[in-house]
């Protein structure tokens, strides 16, 4: 009983000494935060903690009237400073997290940006909905994939952009827009992919789609095949939904080796009841153990390469629904250490220039010095509705997960072969993604975001005593 007792004791105190730093590094002054990238700890002035819209006003007029600055937070899982500006004030939308309007019948939700696609999917799921675009986990807020005009699995549908109705933006002088293609249109391609710098998305709506019953198709494949294999069996195929594929980069089979999962309309819908329940994360250890193994030697990395390719490959056929194929696993990729972080860097190729591509940029990291964890290619289609467009051609998106210390050689050395990286995509006609760490040079971003002046020019017009502003707008906008 008494050893009972002690453990309730310390239960509770952990509890509360947990809570009282989580009250304190949401509202103290002063305090250093960072983003999820972890190679930017930035000293602010105040961390504001958002549960209204009141709260925000409130905020945004101080702002203005002490002259201060104002940068915007979901998740922060943009990696370059999206979210942070020294001595401003961070707004934590987190808590500004309602559901205002679901509407089963015209297939559209209204919610406030603070919610994540995983409130959704709970909301929506019962009623037989799915959403349209998301990234591939449901963990982000709505507001953050706004801002950064996600895309995902899906290959009918296009970036972000393409499923949102409306939103109401609040501007640096306090007041409230809607926004939409009928009303203040001029406005609805800079703010989404807008990076928060145009003020606060308070709500949003989307239009949603049917959740439906897909079968797993999977195949392996020399990388040199994949690009006909997408074209006459993903593309052309109009049963075939949402499409995943990864290549290898463990040494014995380096950019060679890859294998893919189409996501195909199943014939008998009628089973998809069965499968409706949303999935949750729960083989969490195994795979986390054997990435971190895979962080340190090669033959770990050729160990969770064959792995999860006889893994994806025995799932084909297997039956899931929209919404789960929407609900990734995230937690065994978290990773704490002092010394080291993880990043993000996504590149986008023209589908018929794949794999002259990555024969090119094989060649360069058989030579460096990168310890790179994973590559993951989606596709996304012809899409420029936004004015930083990542999408100038119909593109496959490899998404890339390096491994890199946190001192300031080891981010030299990464800055070095990614400009590297860069450079290569560009000369392919291919993009890179914006919300990840600020390795590209100025002449890269010009070259990927030919409109990225008239963003700038607009984002100033708009904002003219530059209340919003981010290291990203401080880094190349300046």
């Amino acid at each position: 009983m008494k050893v009972k007792w002690i453990i309730l004791c310390l239960i509770i105190y952990g509890t509360a000494f947990y809570s009282s730093l989580h009250v304190y590094s949401r509202q103290s002054v002063t305090e250093t935060a960072e983003d999820a990238g972890k190679l930017l700890p930035i000293k602010m002035k105040y961390v504001r903690d958002v549960h209204t819209t009141k709260d925000i006003q409130r905020w945004v007029k101080e702002a203005r009237e002490n002259g201060e600055t104002i940068s915007i937070a979901g998740m922060q899982h943009s990696q370059g400073g999206h979210t942070l500006y020294p001595n401003g004030t961070l707004l934590n939308m987190t808590g500004y997290s309602k559901i205002l309007k679901f509407n089963p019948l015209d297939k559209k939700i209204t919610v406030q940006s603070g919610v994540t696609w995983a409130d959704i999917q709970e909301k929506i799921n019962p009623y037989g909905l799915s959403v349209k675009v998301m990234q591939s986990q449901n963990i982000f807020t709505v507001g953050g994939s706004l801002s950064v005009n996600v895309h995902g699995r899906d290959i009918r549908y296009g970036s972000l952009i393409d499923s949102v109705d409306s939103f109401r933006l609040l501007t640096p002088d306090g007041t409230i827009l809607n926004v939409s293609h009928k009303e203040n249109s001029d406005l609805f391609p800079y703010v989404i992919g807008g990076y928060g710098l145009f003020g606060v998305i308070l709500d949003v709506t989307l239009e949603l789609a049917d959740d439906e019953l897909y079968q797993h198709r999977s195949a392996e494949m020399d990388y040199s095949d994949y690009k006909n294999y997408f074209k006459e069996k993903v593309k052309q195929d109009d049963s075939v939904k949402m499409h995943l594929a990864r290549i290898s980069v463990a040494p014995e089979t380096f950019l060679r080796e890859m294998y893919v999962t189409d996501y195909v309309l199943a014939d008998q819908q009628d089973k998809k009841e069965k499968h409706s329940e949303l999935k949750e994360e729960q083989i969490i250890a195994l795979p986390k153990f054997m990435l971190g193994v895979s962080r340190y030697s090669d033959w770990g990395k050729d160990l969770l390469w064959e792995t999860q390719k006889e893994y994806f490959l025995k799932n084909n056929g297997k039956y899931e629904t929209r919404n789960n194929v929407m609900r990734s696993d995230s937690e065994f990729m978290e990773y704490e250490n002092p010394n080291r972080t993880e990043v993000l860097q996504e590149y986008f190729v023209p589908v018929d220039q794949f794999a002259e591509y990555i024969t090119d940029i094989r060649a360069i990291l058989e030579r460096e010095d990168l310890n790179l964890l994973n590559i993951t290619i989606r596709y996304v289609g012809h899409d420029e509705d936004a004015v930083l467009s990542y999408a100038t051609d119909d593109m496959f998106a490899l998404v890339l997960l390096i491994n890199q210390g946190r001192a300031k050689q080891d981010i030299e050395q990464t800055e070095r072969v990614l400009q590297k990286l860069i450079d290569v995509t560009l000369d392919h006609d291919g993009s890179y993604y914006l919300p990840y760490y600020s390795y590209p040079s100025d002449k890269q971003l010009k070259r990927a975001y030919p409109r990225i002046e008239e963003f700038f020019d607009k984002k100033r017009e708009f904002d003219p005593e530059e209340r919003f502003k981010n290291l990203f707008y401080e880094r190349y906008g300046k």
